[in-house]
């Protein structure tokens, strides 16, 4: 098992930008694929964005394309979302979850895939 740690939250106001990292510890990250979901108060969790081990594959939710960037440092253990120009949906809180087990396709998507999280953290966008 790794251990997930989120930050890099806030309040930003609308067309700003936050850089969220997903700093892992207990293992080797390098194994892991790792994916972004959020949720908003009221909804469900959604997909935002996922990253194979390598950091040589990526995958965005549609709302988000374009605007997040998803990126990984497997020496320093870390996965990062860079944020930009968000918007007052983007408001959540954002976990990242981690999985060793080889991940493919539309898979990655899938909150189940994943059986390690981090506790989240807020992101909020005033308009």
């Amino acid at each position: 098992q790794v251990q997930l740690v989120e930050s890099g939250g806030g309040l930003v106001q609308a067309g700003g930008s936050l850089r969220l990292s997903c700093a892992a510890s207990g293992r080797t990250f390098s194994g892991y694929a790792v994916g972004w979901f959020r949720q908003a108060p009221g909804k469900e969790r959604d997909f935002v964005a996922a990253i194979n081990w390598s950091g040589g594959i990526t995958y965005y939710a549609d709302s988000v394309k374009g605007r997040f960037s998803i990126s990984r440092d497997n020496a320093k253990n870390t996965v990062y979302l860079q944020m930009n120009n968000l918007k007052p949906e983007d408001t959540a809180v954002y976990t990242c979850a981690a999985v060793r087990t080889y991940v493919s396709g539309t898979h990655y998507r899938d909150q189940y895939t994943y059986d390690n999280w981090g506790q989240g953290t807020q992101v909020t966008v005033s308009s």
